[in-house]
């Protein structure tokens, strides 16, 4: 029987834990704002996040299921690339907590927009246009401030697939196809900072395929334990 912490149980779990994590962010950061956000246009936005407000909650239940999907994949990612090389697999690992509890923190902005469209006796002293604005605003500093998590994960996931590449149990191909959406996703993100008028989001598809070709090679191949057991062995306490 495989023991709890083997290197093909880990790659099981990354693996599902991938999937999740793809299912619900997606659904959580495209489904649901390309239903409820009209660009631009604040008291729209505000009629659709009220008249849909379960949709509006079920979005910020996907992100805390995405983000705690991400929270165990750091340490289990650790766990199974550290044979490859520790140092490298600790600065990623550092860089993917960075990351997660960076973007939890900008999540606050987003669900800050329900209560200030639900009015609380103390925002009576503002029109509701204004507080329209407002949610439209703390929506839009949500999207904002998720640009740094992102650049976090993305050099993660250049170092990730420099892990993956040099690891000898994981096929080299995935670990260049990780670093190539690491990359296209640093770039991106640089860009959007830079000149947001000139980006569209096709540099996310990397990610996107990356994350599911990691995620269906766990799943189905898993790891060469052999390879693994003995890059693993200098390293066992």
């Amino acid at each position: 029987m495989d023991k709890p912490w083997s290197p093909q149980i880990l790659a099981r779990w990354i693996g599902i834990l991938l999937l999740v994590s793809l299912v619900f962010g997606s659904f959580g950061e495209m489904v649901v704002p390309d239903q409820l956000m009209v660009a631009g246009n604040a008291g729209a936005t505000a009629s659709n996040i009220l008249r849909h407000e379960t949709l509006f909650r079920l979005s910020l239940a996907a992100y805390i299921v995405e983000g705690l999907c991400d929270a165990a994949l750091t340490a289990l990612l650790y766990l199974l690339l550290r044979p490859a090389g520790r140092e490298l697999a600790l600065v990623a690992l550092l860089m993917r907590i960075v990351s997660t509890a960076a973007f939890a923190a900008a999540e606050f902005f987003y669900f800050a927009a329900l209560p200030v469209l639900r009015g609380a006796g103390y925002l009576k002293a503002f029109a509701p246009e204004q507080l329209n604005a407002l949610a439209l605003l703390l929506i839009r500093l949500y999207g904002s401030s998720g640009s740094l998590p992102t650049l976090f994960y993305a050099v993660a996931m250049i170092l990730l697939g420099r892990l993956v590449f040099v690891s000898g149990y994981l096929p080299r191909w995935l670990g260049a196809l990780l670093a190539l959406a690491g990359v296209s996703v640093t770039v991106g993100m640089f860009a959007i900072i830079v000149a947001p008028d000139y980006v569209s989001n096709f540099f996310l598809l990397p990610m996107i395929v990356g994350m599911l070709a990691l995620s269906l090679w766990l799943l189905i191949r898993g790891v060469d334990e052999r390879r693994w057991n003995e890059r693993a062995a200098p390293i066992s306490p």
